[in-house]
C-alpha cells in the first residue's frame, strides 16, 4: 500500500514515543520515523533517584513496557511499525523544505528526510551554576541515563563518604534520599530561603524537619561559588558565603531548561519563558510542526500566564495529542497545566496542585489559606499523620490550590484537590464530597472534606484561624497574646512549645475559666494537637465573653519550629 503521510519525531525519552505510538493508532498505513540522540528510548527518568538508591537493580526496567519488554528499536519496529533510529541526532530543520537533517553518532553518517509534519520533543537540559571547577571529575546531574548510570556505581562501590547536594527541589530530594540511604554524609544547599520552593514555607519547613532528623546537613540562603579540586578530581564546595564543604561526589539539581535550540534555529517562535510557543493543539508557529515535552510552554489554568511544566506525565499527555493532531488534524487539546507535583523524601511525602499562598496574592487573588492536620487513616488502622494547607479565593470560594505533607496518603489528598482546581469546584462544593470511604483507606470525614470544613468555617469567620507561622511571627515581634494550650497533661509532658503557654485540658476548661485573662479583650490564642481541641475551646471562651479569641491551625503538629520535649 502506498505511504500517505511521513511524520517525523524529533525525541526519545517521553513525549516523543507517545506522540509517535498516538499517530500510529491513528493511522496504520503511514511512515513514522522516531530520531533520538541518546542510544536509549523511553527512559522512565522519573524512576532514576530509586535506580540508583537500589529500590531496584534491573536497569532494563527504566526502559521497559509494563509487560517486561525493553523499548528498544526492535520493539518499535515490530510492535508499533515506527522506525525508531537511535544515536542519531536531529541538526537542522529545513522548513521551506519540510526536511530534517541528522547524523548517525556511532558512524558518522550524515542523513535527511522530508517530512510532511513534523514534532519536535527534545526535552530540556540540565542547568549548571555558572561558577569556576565545573568540568572536574565526581560532579553530575541526574537528567539521563548515563547521570543514573554515574551514580548508581558510586552507590554500589561504596567509596563515597560525602557528597554535597546543589538544589533543594524534586529532584535534589529524591536523590538525597537515594545515597543517604547508603550511608554516605550528605549536605543539600538551596539558594533560597527553603525546599521544595512549590510548597508555601510553612509546609515545606516541615519536610526540611524531617530531612533533618534523616542525619542530613540542609543549607538555605546559601548557593554555591566554586567546586574545588586536586589533580582534576573534586575534593569540595565552596559556598556564597565562605563556607568550604568537603565532599567526593556533587549532584547537581538546580533545574533544567528547554532544549529548544533545533527550533530556535528554524526560525519557530519561542516564548517568554523560554520554551517552545505551541496553542492548545500543541501546534507551533509553524502550522506543519507540532511539540510537547519540557521543551515547550504551557497555559497556567488558574492564572491563564505562561510558564514551564517539566513533568513527565504531563510529557506524556501532551504528545498524545501531538501525534493525534499530527496525523489527523487538528482535533485533540491539550489546555494547560495547574502545577501538580508530589515526591517520596524518606519517610516523608510531599505534594501540590494549583497555586500556593504566596503564589496566588502574588497572582492578584484575595488569597485565605487555611492548615488542617490530622491522620489519614483511623487510629486503629494505624492511621499517619497528614498536614494540608487548602487556599481559596477569599470572595468566591474558589479552590486555588493545595499542599500536603507528612507520613500518610499524600497522594489522594492532591489528587483529589487537583480534580476540584480543574472542576473550578469552591470550598462548598467540597464540604458535602461524596469520596469512597472504609476504614483501610480513610476517616469516617475525609482528611480533604475536612480541610475544607476549616476554610468554610474560616470563610464564615466561625474559626478566626492564624498559621503557626503566623503566630511565631508574633512572638518574635515581642507580642504578648495569651496561649491556651487545651491537650492533656501527658501530652503537654511529652512536647510543648515552651513559649509561655499555659495548659488548661479541654475537659478541664469550663470549670478554670477564672484563670484566663480578665481582659476578655486580650489576644488569646488556643491550640492542641492537630486543631479540633483548639476550636473547641476558643468556642467555650467566645461563649463566654472573650472577644479576641484565635486558633493556631494545625496545632503542635503543624508547627514547624523548635518546641521543647
Amino acid at each position: 500500500m502506498d505511504i500517505t503521510k511521513r511524520i517525523i519525531v524529533i525525541g526519545g525519552s517521553a513525549a516523543g514515543p507517545k506522540a509517535a505510538a498516538k499517530a500510529r493508532r491513528c493511522d496504520e498505513h503511514a511512515e513514522i520515523v522516531l530520531l533520538q540522540k541518546s542510544p536509549e528510548l523511553s527512559m522512565a527518568s522519573c524512576g532514576y533517584p530509586y535506580y540508583v538508591g537500589g529500590d531496584f537493580d534491573d536497569r532494563n526496567m527504566l526502559l521497559s513496557t509494563p509487560a517486561g519488554v525493553v523499548r528498544d528499536p526492535q520493539f518499535y519496529l515490530n510492535a508499533k511499525g515506527i522506525d525508531a533510529r537511535i544515536s542519531t541526532e536531529v541538526t537542522h530543520i529545513d522548513r521551506s523544505e519540510k526536511r530534517v537533517v541528522f547524523n548517525n553518532l556511532m558512524s558518522g553518517d550524515t542523513g535527511s528526510l522530508n517530512y510532511d509534519k513534523l514534532i519536535i520533543a527534545t526535552g530540556s537540559l540540565p542547568k549548571m551554576p555558572p561558577v569556576p571547577g565545573a568540568n572536574l571529575k565526581g560532579i553530575t546531574t541526574l537528567q539521563s541515563m548515563h547521570d543514573a548510570d554515574f551514580l548508581r556505581e558510586a552507590h554500589d562501590a561504596g567509596k563515597i563518604r560525602k557528597a554535597v547536594i546543589i538544589g533543594g527541589g524534586l529532584i535534589g530530594m529524591e536523590t538525597c534520599e537515594a545515597l543517604q540511604l547508603e550511608g554516605i554524609e550528605l549536605t543539600v544547599v538551596e539558594m533560597l530561603p527553603q525546599l521544595l520552593t512549590f510548597l508555601d514555607f510553612d509546609i515545606a519547613k516541615l519536610v526540611e524537619n524531617h530531612v533533618v532528623s534523616k542525619g542530613v546537613n540542609v543549607i538555605t540562603g546559601n548557593g554555591i561559588a566554586a567546586f574545588m579540586g586536586r589533580d582534576g578530581v573534586l575534593t569540595g564546595v565552596r559556598l556564597q558565603d565562605g563556607t568550604e564543604l568537603s565532599c567526593e561526589l556533587a549532584v547537581v539539581a538546580v533545574g533544567i531548561a528547554p532544549n529548544v535550540t533545533l527550533a530556535r534555529n528554524a526560525g519557530i517562535s519561542i516564548g517568554t519563558t523560554g520554551g517552545i510557543e505551541v496553542d492548545q493543539h500543541m501546534q507551533t508557529s509553524d502550522p506543519d510542526i507540532y511539540a510537547a515535552g519540557d521543551c515547550v510552554e504551557l497555559v497556567h489554568r488558574i492564572t491563564g500566564k505562561k510558564v514551564l511544566a517539566p513533568y513527565g506525565d504531563l510529557a506524556n499527555l501532551e504528545g498524545r495529542v501531538a501525534g493525534e493532531n499530527a496525523m489527523l488534524g487538528n482535533r485533540a487539546i491539550f489546555p494547560g497545566t495547574i502545577h501538580s507535583g508530589i515526591c517520596k523524601v524518606f519517610d516523608y511525602i510531599a505534594g501540590a496542585t494549583g497555586l500556593s499562598e504566596s503564589s496566588a496574592r502574588e497572582n492578584g487573588f484575595d488569597a485565605i489559606s487555611v492548615i488542617n492536620a490530622s491522620p489519614d487513616l483511623p487510629g486503629y488502622m494505624k492511621g499517619k499523620l497528614l498536614v494540608s494547607k487548602l487556599v481559596a479565593d477569599r470572595s468566591t470560594g474558589r479552590i486555588l490550590g493545595a499542599q500536603c505533607a507528612g507520613p500518610g496518603n499524600v497522594n489522594r489528598q492532591i489528587a483529589q484537590w487537583a480534580m476540584a482546581i480543574i472542576g473550578n469546584l469552591t470550598v462548598d462544593d467540597m464540604v458535602n464530597a461524596d469520596l469512597p470511604y472504609a476504614p483501610p483507606f480513610s476517616l469516617a470525614i475525609d482528611h480533604g472534606i475536612a480541610t475544607a470544613h476549616l476554610m468554610q468555617n474560616k470563610l464564615m469567620r466561625r474559626l478566626k484561624g492564624l498559621s503557626p507561622a503566623n503566630v511565631k511571627q508574633k512572638l518574635d515581634h515581642g507580642e504578648t497574646p495569651f496561649l491556651l494550650d487545651a491537650r492533656g497533661q501527658d501530652e503537654f509532658n511529652r512536647t510543648r512549645l515552651g513559649v509561655g503557654e499555659m495548659l488548661v485540658p479541654l475537659g478541664a476548661l469550663r470549670k478554670r475559666l477564672g484563670e484566663l485573662p480578665e481582659n476578655k479583650e486580650r489576644e488569646i490564642i488556643a491550640y492542641c494537637q492537630i486543631g479540633l481541641r483548639g476550636y473547641e475551646a476558643a468556642l467555650v471562651l467566645e461563649a463566654n465573653g472573650w472577644k479576641n479569641v484565635k486558633v493556631m491551625e494545625g496545632g503542635i503538629a503543624a508547627w514547624p519550629y523548635p518546641r521543647e520535649k
